[in-house]
């Protein structure tokens, strides 16, 4: 498996939510959400309408059935009301608009592939390598620990890691620190 990295800079960031909103306000909200919770990509696929109708949005993890509270961000709130305005509170709010080929079912959310293969052709357009699904939790981490003072260990409690190290290389940060000092070799 290719490493994936997170977006560390921010005009990328705000380029990719406007190529997102331009084109699909489905795929903008995912990637919004995404950026902003740190959720996985299996958990965010699982959201419903009506869980982010108020200000924080409760999740059970998939992986390790940990339960995660996330606010919604303020930036994406008055779209996101909008987008889910005539949705049922039972309706994916990442609903496929095909119907499943396999098991023939309607109004399922979309597969990871699509989250994929969009996240992909937007870091193309941005001329970002290393994108993946995970992207968008490692960004969250990398943007949350860049602006809150370096707080570690509320990231290490958020992505349920015991090392520092292991959260310093899942957000990208042990590579920035060892090109920095390799650029400074003399």
């Amino acid at each position: 498996m290719n490493p994936v990295q997170p977006i560390r800079d921010d005009r990328i960031v705000e380029g990719m939510k406007h190529y997102f909103r331009m084109r699909s306000m489905r795929n903008y909200l995912f990637f919004c959400i995404g950026i902003y919770s740190g959720l996985r990509v299996s958990d965010l696929l699982t959201i419903r309408a009506g869980e982010v109708r108020s200000i924080h949005v409760n999740k059970m993890e998939k992986k390790n059935k940990n339960s995660k509270r996330f606010i919604i961000h303020d930036s994406i709130r008055y779209e996101l009301d909008l987008y889910i305005e005539d949705k049922s509170d039972n309706e994916y709010l990442f609903a496929s608009r095909q119907k499943k080929t396999i098991s023939q079912l309607e109004e399922q959310p979309i597969d990871r592939s699509t989250a994929y293969r969009f996240l992909n052709e937007a870091a193309k357009h941005f001329g970002l390598e290393e994108i993946g699904n995970h992207t968008l939790r490692k960004t969250w981490g990398y943007r949350l620990y860049c602006q809150d003072e370096r707080n570690l260990a509320l990231l290490m409690d958020a992505f349920g890691h015991s090392d520092m190290r292991v959260t310093l290389r899942y957000i990208g940060l042990t590579q920035d620190l060892l090109d920095r000092a390799t650029l400074r070799m003399r």
